[in-house]
């Protein structure tokens, strides 16, 4: 089902339709300032494994997840005062951040390294999700690694993913460029993939 929300001022009685749909282990595709994402609670592990056989992804490779703010983040990753500054700096915003997880964070979702990788878009829909639900989401793009690009319309990702997704967030046009990846990790910044963010 597609669920058309406003990105400049989201209504809360449809956010929170789709909040109750992660709540009980769904899975959704929604809008970030980068591109559509897929996603569901990051304390359901059924659902993480779900999106892994969707995404046809190896568990070697964690998502990303959401955060809604610069003190959610605190909560999943360990942050020196390095790193602080340069989370301040750019989030939110198209930026995902490699940084160590805390105990929060599943297993399943840490590197060997028990890094984890954070974001904050910079998109009022991704954070309102976030803020109900009140635990990150899984982040990862709305497109099979099979694909050569990211479904560009509500419409076609239903589609790319009917019977697998559960609900579909029509938030308008997102860029439809992955965000940067930026390892924290020992206080050195290292962009690991050069994406929309501008570091």
């Amino acid at each position: 089902m597609i669920y058309s929300i406003n990105p400049s001022n989201p209504q809360e009685r449809l956010l929170n339709k789709v909040v109750d749909i992660v709540k009980q282990g769904g899975i959704i595709a929604y809008p970030t300032d980068t591109q559509y994402g897929l996603g569901c609670d990051i304390s359901q592990k059924k659902s993480i494994e779900k999106i892994y056989k969707i995404k046809q992804r190896s568990l070697k490779t964690p998502f990303s997840i959401i955060c809604a703010d610069l003190t959610h983040i605190s909560e999943y990753a360990i942050i020196s005062n390095a790193a602080y500054r340069t989370l301040k700096r750019l989030l939110p915003g198209p930026f995902t951040f490699v940084l160590p997880g805390t105990r929060l964070v599943p297993q399943i979702m840490l590197t060997k390294r028990h890094e984890v990788g954070l974001r904050v878009p910079n998109h009022p829909i991704a954070i309102a999700l976030v803020k109900i639900l009140g635990r990150p989401l899984i982040n990862t793009s709305a497109k099979l690694d099979l694909m050569e690009a990211a479904p560009a319309q509500p419409e076609d990702i239903e589609k790319a993913f009917k019977g697998t997704v559960d609900a579909v967030i029509d938030g308008g046009p997102v860029p439809g460029v992955p965000s940067t990846l930026v390892s924290l990790i020992d206080d050195e910044p290292i962009i690991l993939r050069q994406g929309l963010g501008v570091f």
